[in-house]
């Protein structure tokens, strides 16, 4: 049986930033180790948060914070599934708990349109950031073409009721967009009377 206590632990510890960190910067600092923890594991997400769609990627809340000052989110992705470009208006922290995630930057010119960046990789265990101003536009793809792969994503509000852009790579035509989220349902952190006994 899943033990969901790791996502318990990490959602308690990062609740406690805002009362011990005074900036979005510093909370998005300390949160990484956080995440960095959390993903060094993968035998703790349940499995309904691990289904991959036929069509395209799946964006699973695992967690929102009671304030909507921080959400967590499993994005599942099936083989060749990709976003479009697109932005974020929030910080965030990306988590690689399962196969291998690419994600290709880019920058906006004046005139509106995009210069594409480089393109990293996120393997398992690996952490990177998001920030507003600094690299918020980017494409996310599973770099793997015959298998599953799982980001664990912790953003700076309820990412699934931001407003925010999708974007044409060549022109910069935006349309904006609010992406909720791919199930009604969150797991259950607080039922304790599942956990494994110690």
């Amino acid at each position: 049986m899943t033990s969901i206590e790791p996502l318990r632990e990490f959602v308690t510890l990062f609740t406690g930033l805002f009362d011990e960190r005074s900036t979005p910067v510093e909370i998005q600092k300390a949160g990484a180790k956080l995440l960095k923890t959390l993903v060094s594991r993968d035998d703790w997400l349940p499995e309904p948060y691990t289904r991959p769609h036929p069509e395209r990627y799946s964006q699973y809340l695992l967690h929102c914070d009671p304030l909507e000052r921080f959400s967590v989110v499993s994005f599942v992705w099936g083989p060749g599934q990709k976003t479009p470009l697109h932005d974020h208006r929030v910080w965030g922290l990306i988590g690689m708990l399962r196969g291998k995630e690419s994600e290709t930057q880019f920058t906006r010119r004046e005139d509106g349109t995009f210069a594409k960046g480089e393109t990293g990789y996120l393997e398992p265990g690996e952490v990177s950031f998001l920030l507003p101003g600094v690299n918020d536009y980017h494409l996310v793809a599973n770099a793997l073409a015959d298998r599953t792969s799982i980001s664990i994503h912790v953003y700076g509000a309820n990412i699934g009721g931001v407003s925010r852009a999708v974007y044409e790579e060549g022109s910069g035509v935006e349309k904006t967009f609010i992406s909720g989220y791919s199930s009604e349902d969150v797991p259950n952190l607080w039922d304790r009377s599942r956990s494994k006994a110690a």
